[in-house]
């Protein structure tokens, strides 16, 4: 698809294109929209809660968090989109509030910022004097037949039906988790022996959990015969991601030529283990050497929500964390933050996840997005 332009006179388009870009459909929130170059190109798409932007207090420096992202995306002009109730007095404050510290922290690096009103039935621009706004607002029933629309929905787009609803993974029939617990139960006993043993047992039981991760990713199209039934691997990841050094594993496995690293982040790192692994974790964050992720993050992906799926309520933080990873890698950082508020959910403390959540609240893109013009 070729990079989508928008002029400020079109909130129709704007509107329509937002959800997808967000992969969902906000409520409640104030959405900033960068437009790059003279030709108005979309760049960042950042979301915040409205009552986090409208608060008298904390707001403004939302507010202006905001201004950062986008003038460090390279954006010219700037949209403002607020999705408030506005038929409720409270919403419709709120709406007021949020567009003018929004106005005011975007008054320096943009000149301005052109603010669109969407409540529950209506949305207008809020500085329109009736050049392309009717007093009452346009009818959200507008927004069915636009071009950005269509031409995202042919491009394959879903928009989920809210935030909550990014991070879903449906839970697997009982009788599947019962027998992934078995595994589970067994494997996590087993390394409470290995670890009394002393550290060849050790080292052993966590090649086998990376051996088991190993096998629950191998495509159907080059699967080998593996004498483990997919329940029985669910249960020796699920077991081994509780192990941070199994994990940081997993997790080296999914960059691009990590190689043999993983099995060897499995031993005690030592300082030449230590900068592979930060050289490796530094192709997802770096722009100089930012890789884009390639058709294998999907088996990643979709053996991480198995293990989701199957694994025990309550205790998902390492799965989920990974998730988030993954998805932050790809791009959609609403998915990521989705998922490392679940993760925490599960463990408050959880280092990974904490980390993780700081770059994404902070806007860090992965490097080969931040590598593009």
């Amino acid at each position: 698809m070729e990079p989508l332009l928008l002029r400020l006179g079109e909130p129709r388009e704007l509107l329509a294109l937002v959800p997808h870009l967000l992969g969902f459909q906000p409520r409640d929130s104030a959405v900033a929209v960068s437009l790059r170059g003279p030709r108005g190109q979309v760049g960042m798409v950042a979301r915040v809660d409205l009552g986090d932007v409208a608060d008298p207090t904390h707001g403004p420096q939302v507010a202006r968090s905001l201004a950062t992202h986008l003038h460090r995306d390279g954006a010219r002009r700037a949209v403002l989109v607020v999705y408030a109730e506005t038929s409720v007095p409270a919403g419709a404050g709120l709406a007021e509030a949020a567009a003018s510290h929004v106005a005011e922290a975007f008054d320096v690096p943009f000149g301005g910022v052109e603010v669109v009103l969407v409540g529950d039935t209506t949305f207008r621009c809020r500085s329109c004097q009736d050049t392309c706004c009717p007093p009452q607002g346009h009818p959200l029933s507008d927004l069915q037949a636009t071009r950005a629309g269509a031409e995202m929905v042919l491009a394959g787009s879903v928009v989920a039906a809210g935030r909550e609803s990014l991070g879903h993974v449906a839970t697997a029939p009982p009788a599947a988790r019962r027998a992934v617990a078995r595994v589970r139960r067994r494997r996590a006993d087993a390394r409470v022996r290995a670890a009394a043993s002393g550290p060849q047992e050790l080292a052993r039981w966590r090649s086998e959990s990376l051996a088991a991760w190993r096998a629950l990713v191998v495509r159907p199209s080059t699967e080998r015969a593996v004498p483990v039934s997919r329940p029985a691997l669910l249960g020796r990841v699920e077991a081994g991601l509780a192990d941070r050094r199994v994990r940081d594993a997993v997790l080296v496995a999914c960059l691009p030529d990590a190689g043999s690293l993983p099995e060897r982040t499995l031993t005690q790192a030592g300082p030449d283990e230590d900068a592979e692994v930060r050289a490796a974790i530094g192709r997802l964050v770096d722009p100089g050497d930012g890789r884009h992720p390639d058709e294998s993050v999907r088996a990643v992906r979709d053996a991480l929500e198995d293990v989701v799926a199957h694994g025990r309520r309550g205790a998902q933080a390492p799965a989920s964390t990974l998730l988030a990873t993954v998805a932050w890698w790809q791009g959609d950082g609403a998915r990521a933050a989705v998922l490392l508020e679940r993760a925490l959910d599960d463990d408050p403390e959880y280092r990974l996840a904490r980390l993780m959540r700081s770059a994404v609240e902070a806007g860090l893109a992965p490097g080969w997005v931040r590598r593009q013009p």
